[in-house]
């Protein structure tokens, strides 16, 4: 007898942010957190879409910062700040360090059980990684 194994549905959340220097970003976020880089469009150093798969579930996009008036996505760059679940934080804040990230909080555990450190991207964006654990909350 086959027993049936409980199935995550796909992300449906993905942050998304702009770039002075989108190339040179998810060069970063790949070589110091771990992302994969799943698709990346755009021409010479302008990135129109790119998406960076989290090993563990989930992604972010992000672009170039573009010039035009009617931008319909005019983020400002440096000012995103991510929560990113992982099994290791430990590992993470570890490979993090030897890719020279910034870390602003060293890796520690929280009230309510998480382990978890942050660090600043390139740009200038915040970055945390840690286990989550807590309770969760009910919608009423």
């Amino acid at each position: 007898m086959t027993v049936p194994q409980p199935t995550t549905p796909q992300p449906t959340v993905w942050p998304a942010f702009r770039a002075r220097d989108a190339r040179a970003l998810i060069r970063f976020l790949v070589d110091a957190f771990g992302f994969e880089e799943t698709a990346v469009y755009g021409e010479g150093d302008r990135v129109d879409h790119a998406q960076l798969s989290w090993p563990e579930g989930g992604g972010v996009m992000l672009g170039s910062v573009r010039e035009e008036a009617d931008d319909a996505w005019p983020a400002v760059p440096g000012t995103a700040a991510c929560y990113v679940v992982t099994a290791d934080p430990a590992a993470v804040c570890a490979r993090a360090v030897a890719a020279g990230a910034t870390i602003v909080k060293e890796l520690s555990t929280t009230d309510h059980g998480s382990s978890e450190f942050s660090a600043r991207d390139r740009e200038g964006n915040l970055w945390s990684f840690g286990t989550y654990a807590g309770e969760p909350r009910s919608a009423g």
